[in-house]
């Protein structure tokens, strides 16, 4: 029997909720269970799901075996969104909320999240005090769809997506939900709870995460200290134990009080990235940085057994970062099932006491979103359908818990109790399936004679009385003329040649209408006639001489398709073709090659690796903004740099307007 792994946390930024599933191995399944499967994952935090609430689907929250909580943004389409999926079978927080300050209100409620009943809320918020050195307040830190904390017996969760160092703009926004976010943490672990806080932090921790801190400092035209010493890094590294404070640190900061996971599994390793810049293609030279983060308390660093990156999942700009629990865990010198603390109840010892169930759905549980609440997958509910008794339909199932109540009409829908849907229809002859015999006055006799005997059949099932109808006016439901009654014939067509059979009907057409040709003329193949011209040549003959009338003389009219025009003998397609008589002669090879080269796909120049180069747009703001570019189509090294006689990108440069091609 194969040893039972331990519960996993994972964190993926995954730029786009549906984004993996462009990529291997997530492009098979295309489903969220097989996703989970693949990372063998218990607890997933999400970042950048960039969905609102509209755009939330069945797949993302009716997951077989998982719940998940969203955070999603108030204001901004596409942008930001956190979420968490928990495996039911291991795991069910007992509280669960939205936001890192508590301001926000749960589902259908007016009180947020602090005002709560103690035995209700997590705890821990900022207070007003530790938000008292910036401008923004509560609200708008929380308005973003930033973070989603669920508490477990055990520990509370936090997953947060932290905002990038874009530009200035942003930098009182960022600063204020860093100092939030930190606040929280301290409050919740100075009222004896462990905490564990996942997500993407979007902050460099020190030189070691990162292929570019050189570079960076070199642009900032700063020292490597000073680098380490921005607000935003200085507050990440005063939270973690061994990290870089430069100086003293700040009051109320004194204290470390979170455990890098990973890095603490790996402390000396280089190149342990998780994100890396897309746009010029920097992650198979693993030119990238380190800002994804599994971090926990300091009482719960030993309860790991493993932790580390997965740098070779594709489907986004970042990799998954996992930490995997021991099977028990030390709390208070006794040692417990790490299962036994992820739930209430539901496991004693290691062993299952109870499964999960509806009840232990919490208030911001996406599945009790009203347009979720109760629902089933399409698959359970035909897989879960009850049989029938023989020689009983739906239908009659239907009707017989109704009380043969309400009108029950050919081509309604009606609903099965259980979800699936059925519709009804009236076997009538339509057009299609007459023979090819069959006349237009025959179907259009079936038609009448069906619609009646539908109308009937609809007025027998109602419930009232015919004689209580208006006998002038039968209430007759316009879908069920409109599904039989055929479409009514041209003006143009006679009334001889719907009285014919399809091929006699064929052939009076092509005479009657030999002005204008049918599509069907163009896909029929001709039939050559033997010892003289065929039918098709005499009227394309006939058409272009009428043309040829029309054309030199506008003002005469044109003939109509019945009156007979004698067929001129010179015009006769057995004359013999002289080149001398044609002024100019077009060959069809030359103009398909001077099309070629001005709409072709354009050569490209080849870099110093002898490989085609790619085109690029600058988007910089400047005189160059808007022109093309070449440059070699391999991605940059680990040094960040164009490099020569290399495997990476060389230092090819060429501007499109100035590659003539040669």
């Amino acid at each position: 029997m194969a040893e039972r792994r331990g519960l996993r946390i994972t964190t993926w930024n995954v730029n786009g909720i549906r984004n993996p599933f462009g990529y291997q191995p997530w492009r098979q399944d295309r489903s969220f269970a097989a996703m989970f499967e693949i990372l063998e994952t218990d607890i997933v935090v999400m970042q950048e799901t960039k969905i609102q609430r509209k755009d939330l689907q069945d797949d993302m929250v009716l997951v077989p075996g998982w719940d998940v909580f969203f955070s999603l943004p108030k204001h901004k389409k596409g942008y930001s969104g956190v979420a968490i999926y928990t495996r039911n079978s291991v795991c069910a927080p007992i509280r669960a909320e939205e936001g890192i300050t508590g301001v926000l209100t749960p589902p259908n409620s007016s009180t947020s999240f602090f005002n709560l009943p103690k035995d209700e809320q997590i705890g821990g918020y900022p207070t007003l005090s530790q938000l008292s050195d910036y401008s923004l307040d509560a609200a708008t830190l929380d308005s973003e769809g930033r973070c989603v904390i669920l508490e477990f017996p055990a520990f509370v969760l936090i997953g947060v997506y932290c905002p990038a160092n874009r530009d200035e703009t942003r930098d009182e926004f960022r600063i204020g939900f860093l100092s939030a976010l930190d606040a929280r943490v301290r409050n919740l672990t100075a009222a004896g709870k462990k905490v564990f806080l996942t997500g993407d932090m979007n902050i460099i921790r020190e030189e070691l995460d990162t292929a570019k801190a050189e570079e960076q400092a070199r642009k900032q035209g700063i020292t490597l200290e000073e680098y380490i010493s921005t607000p935003a890094r200085r507050l990440f590294n005063q939270l973690l134990i061994g990290g870089k404070v430069i100086g003293e640190r700040d009051e109320g900061r004194e204290a470390p009080v979170m455990w890098d996971i990973c890095r603490g599994f790996h402390p000396t390793r280089k190149g342990m990235f998780t994100c890396w810049e897309q746009k010029i293609n920097a992650r198979p030279g693993n030119f990238g940085s380190r800002i994804d983060y599994v971090l926990c308390s300091i009482g719960c660093k030993d309860w790991f057994s493993d932790s580390n990156i997965q740098e070779g999942l594709m489907g986004s700009d970042h990799c998954p970062v996992y930490a995997i629990f021991k099977q028990k865990v030390e709390i208070e010198g006794e040692e417990v099932d790490i299962r036994d603390i992820m739930s209430a109840g539901m496991f004693k010892d290691g062993v299952r006491q109870r499964e999960w169930s509806a009840k232990d759905l919490l208030p911001i549980s996406a599945k009790l979103i009203p347009e979720f609440d109760r629902r089933r997958s399409i698959r359970d509910m035909f897989s879960k359908k009850p049989p029938l008794p023989k020689g009983e339909s739906s239908l009659e199932r239907k009707s017989a818990s109704h009380g043969q109540g309400g009108q029950q009409s050919v081509g309604r829908n009606v609903a099965r109790e259980d979800g699936a849907d059925f519709r009804e229809s009236s076997q009538t002859p339509t057009v299609e399936d007459a023979p090819e015999a069959q006349t237009f006055a025959d179907i259009d006799s079936q038609v009448t004679n069906s619609s009646i005997m539908t109308n009937t059949s609809s007025f027998s099932m109602d419930s009232q009385p015919i004689s209580m109808l208006s006998p002038a006016k039968p209430k007759v439901k316009r879908s069920d003329e409109s599904s039989v009654i055929a479409r009514p014939q041209k003006r143009g067509k006679t009334a001889s040649s719907s009285s014919s059979s399809k091929s006699t009907s064929t052939a009076s057409k092509g005479q009657a209408g030999k002005g204008q040709s049918s599509l069907m003329g163009f896909f029929k193949p001709k039939t050559p006639q033997l010892g003289g011209t065929s039918d098709s040549q005499s009227t394309i003959d006939h058409e272009s001489d009428n043309l040829s009338v029309v054309a030199s003389n506008p003002s005469t009219p044109a003939p109509s398709g019945s009156d007979s025009v004698p067929i001129n003998e010179n015009d006769s397609p057995s004359q013999a073709f002289n080149l001398a008589d044609q002024k100019s002669v077009i060959d069809p090879i030359v103009v398909k090659e001077s099309w070629s080269k001005l709409l072709g796909k354009r050569v490209v120049p080849r870099c110093e690796h002898s490989e085609p180069c790619v085109s690029f747009v600058t988007k910089k703001p400047g005189v160059n903004c808007g022109r093309s570019f070449y440059m070699c189509p391999r991605p940059l090294g680990p040094s960040g740099q164009k490099e020569k006689n290399t495997q990476w990108r060389c230092g090819t440069f060429i501007w499109s307007s100035d590659w003539t091609g040669d």
